[in-house]
């Protein structure tokens, strides 16, 4: 499963880490966010202790959809050395995202 992100934790797992980080801006009714969701949970598996790959839930943690100015989602932040690296607007495959993971590795 996908690491939860929040406004809480975000500067902490998302911004002080040296692993790439994937960020997953979602909402509950978004479809398709509910399309990419298994693509994110199994890239975190795949991932799992190389890259870190969360979800925000923008409904619940506006401070950092709002920082990010996110106005669309899904929308997906790549994060390096606590600098976004790359970002993914819309839906995704698993091969187009792994791609982007390897790339910004």
């Amino acid at each position: 499963m996908a690491f939860e992100f929040t406004d809480d934790n975000f500067q902490s797992a998302a911004l002080e880490t040296d692993a790439l980080v994937v960020a997953d801006f979602w909402a509950v009714w978004c479809g398709p966010c509910k399309m990419i969701a298994p693509i994110i949970d199994e890239a975190a598996s795949e991932y799992n202790g190389e890259v870190v790959i969360g979800k925000v839930d923008v409904d619940n943690n506006p401070q950092v959809a709002s920082k990010y100015s996110i106005r669309s989602i899904p929308t997906i932040l790549f994060i390096k050395n606590g600098e976004v690296v790359d970002k993914h607007v819309g839906v995704i495959s698993k091969q187009a995202l792994k791609e982007k993971i390897e790339a910004n590795k």
